[in-house]
């Protein structure tokens, strides 16, 4: 069961609309495949009622109804009254399954509350909705007051119910009592049905849910990226995959292939972003890094495991940056369809090192400017050197540049003034040529391009037409900063003229 658009609502910061909670319900059911989902807590608001109503509305007519659940309260019917209001067919009653809640949240006894539950579930069976019952501080129950657990199950066994639902509500299992507090459950009532439902408080709700599906728990309560309360869930997209590799005496139907689908668009509805480590569904979780790795994979596939991308719908990927070295960009290379000889590899190497070192952010659309600024340089025997320069820019005050520059040996510095950053090193540069009685080429066109889909963080390629004496030419420079880029190819042009 996915309680992403229940559970995973109580993340602080957010709230679905009834728009989006239908957007989800959908996918998940259709095309993730789940088998049940929780959807909503009875009485919350106006908002979740009329998204409960689209929901069940929606769910009815494609067969679903009894596949959308809601979290209800012994109340004395009030709940019941919003579920039949809401259209919703499936309660999941949330009691208390320790002594602790009983005594100090209740303030109830055992035999009280088990009143109120039976007149809460015969109730809800005359009204045609069915039943499963949250044991809420279940895992506390276990270890502070398993008599009173037993008990309760005890009464449940006898009562209109689908499934228990035991909840590790504060996230304070390891897997070692996950393991024994159910298989002593499943052992007892083996005629009752079971799910396991783990927080992550303590980074164990993967091996938590691992042990309860061994243990012989018959459902899980899962959601996507992990959301929920506190520290959140059990993440759908790793226990999936952990079953499917791990467990394969136990089938799932979930679709693999759209894990990675629904947890981007639960992230763009909630505004949580998902850490790139994220284990599956992360930006970086199929990406080779070190070249040894790249390197690896090319040979007899060494640092592949069971988790192949194409599983969930992604591809692998080869990083670009300081530690990639040349099995990494060879394999970024072949996606493109390039191919450089040794030398030329080892110089884009060399530049694509250079920029992870200033911790620039490299990515495979930016290859063909770096080989082209690259094999470009090869073009000229470099005499003239930029070697300084400091650009300002503030409000009411025209830009200006200090340049310091080299000429075969001989460093020349000048200051000038502009229209823009730019302008003013064009400038502070020609005051240079004069005092040389050398001529600079007319600038006859500027272009600045950034590789296709990138971002403003993107390496940047400046383009420079230039006329000397009616003959046109190109020089191109790439920087991050679009200035600099800029600085750059005009430095290139110095070489070559």
């Amino acid at each position: 069961m996915d309680t992403t658009l229940r559970d995973g609502e109580q993340t602080s910061g957010v709230s679905f609309s009834a728009s989006e909670k239908l957007t989800l319900a959908k996918l998940l059911l259709e095309e993730l495949k789940v088998d049940r989902i929780e959807v909503a807590s009875a009485r919350v608001s106006d908002g979740e009622l009329s998204a409960v109503q689209q929901i069940t509305e929606w769910a009815a007519e494609v067969g679903h109804l009894d596949r959308i659940e809601v979290l209800t309260f012994v109340d004395k019917g009030v709940s019941l009254e919003w579920m039949k209001k809401a259209g919703a067919k499936v309660q999941n009653l949330l009691t208390k399954g320790s002594m602790n809640h009983l005594t100090h949240q209740l303030k109830k006894t055992p035999e009280q509350h088990f009143k109120e539950i039976e007149a809460t579930l015969a109730a809800a069976q005359q009204e045609g909705i069915n039943s499963n019952v949250y044991l809420e501080d279940w895992s506390n129950g276990m270890k502070d007051s398993k008599a009173y657990v037993f008990e309760f199950l005890d009464f449940l066994s006898t009562q209109p119910v689908k499934r228990i639902l035991l909840p590790d509500t504060l996230g304070v299992l390891t897997h070692h009592e996950t393991k024994e507090f159910i298989s002593e459950i499943v052992a007892a009532y083996p005629d009752l049905h079971f799910d396991f439902h783990g927080h992550n408080d303590y980074d164990l709700s993967v091996s938590n849910v691992m042990e309860a599906v061994k243990a012989g728990c018959h459902g899980l309560h899962l959601t996507v990226n992990g959301m929920g309360e506190r520290a959140g869930n059990a993440p759908m997209a790793s226990v999936i995959a952990v079953i499917n590799d791990f467990l394969p005496e136990v089938s799932v139907g979930v679709n693999e292939t759209s894990l990675h689908k629904v947890s981007k668009v639960v992230s763009a509805f909630t505004g949580f972003g998902i850490p790139a480590n994220k284990p599956i569904v992360g930006d970086n979780v199929f990406t080779q890094t070190a070249g040894i790795h790249a390197d690896g994979d090319s040979k007899k596939n060494l640092y592949f495991n069971d988790l192949m991308p194409e599983r969930f719908g992604r591809k692998r990927k080869y990083a670009l940056g300081k530690t990639s070295g040349k099995a990494n960009i060879q394999k970024n290379l072949q996606e493109l369809g390039l191919t450089l000889n040794d030398e030329e590899l080892q110089k884009v190497t060399a530049r694509i090192i250079e920029l992870g070192d200033r911790k620039e952010k490299v990515t495979k659309d930016d290859l063909p400017f770096i080989i082209s600024d690259v094999l470009d340089s090869n073009a000229y025997q470099q005499k003239v050197f930029i070697k300084s320069y400091v650009l300002t820019h503030s409000k009411g005050l025209m830009p200006s540049t200090s340049l310091a520059i080299e000429i075969n040996g001989e460093l020349i510095e000048a200051h000038a003034q502009g229209d823009g950053q730019y302008d003013a090193f064009m400038n502070a540069l020609k005051k240079v040529y004069a005092s040389k009685k050398l001529k600079l080429p007319n600038l006859v066109d500027y272009a600045v391009r950034i590789p296709p889909g990138s971002s403003s963080d993107a390496l940047c390629e400046t383009i420079i037409t230039w006329d000397r004496d009616g003959k046109e030419f190109t020089s191109r420079g790439l920087d991050s900063d679009q200035t600099v880029s800029a600085i750059k190819a005009t430095e290139k042009m110095l070489n070559i003229i």
